[in-house]
């Protein structure tokens, strides 16, 4: 009688489940890294579209609103009759509350009643003498939020700053961005 030796090819079961577990504690340790790059890459969304606003406001100011700011972001995203583009960019403009990066972000001028109408539509009366702009984080672990005026400013607290932003000068909380 004759004994046949075969060779093992391939993997066994025990070496596959030390490959997925190898693998398991990789991605553990590299989990809390990419979850701090996700919420570095929303603040510096953020931040942009608080500049954006802020130099949209100035744009608006001393070429429509008459020296006025706009009350809303739907008022900045607007066209200039004659001009194909707005004050602000179309995804900044779509309602006057917008979610972008894990940020809501919202914008509000008091109306000020000896306000001229502007020259994309805006009522008489309804521009601000100032406006007050915010990017609050909505996820519940991002702790980083921000806000920007008239000033043009930014600032940032581990709280919404929407409350406590002025329309100009400092808020009574959060730290000054440089």
């Amino acid at each position: 009688m004759r004994v046949t030796v075969r060779k093992a090819d391939g993997f066994a079961l025990i070496d596959l489940i030390f490959v997925i577990g190898i693998i398991a504690i990789l991605a553990m340790i590299a989990f809390p890294r990419v979850l701090m790059a996700r919420q570095s890459a929303g603040a510096a969304s953020a931040i942009g579209s608080l500049r954006a606003i802020s130099s949209a406001q100035l744009s608006f100011a001393f070429t429509c609103g008459g020296g006025f700011y706009a009350p809303n972001l739907t008022t900045l995203g607007a066209a200039p009759p004659g001009s194909p583009v707005a004050f602000i960019s179309p995804n900044l403009a779509t309602a006057n509350q917008v979610t972008r990066a894990g940020y809501l972000i919202r914008l509000a001028a008091d109306a000020f009643a000896a306000a001229p109408p502007s020259c994309n539509g805006l009522a008489g009366g309804e521009a601000g003498q100032a406006y007050r702009a915010v990017a609050d984080s909505i996820e519940p672990d991002n702790m980083r939020f921000f806000g920007t005026n008239a000033n043009g400013q930014l600032w940032e607290h581990t709280a919404t700053l929407w409350n406590d932003m002025p329309e100009a000068g400092e808020p009574p909380v959060g730290t000054l961005l440089k």
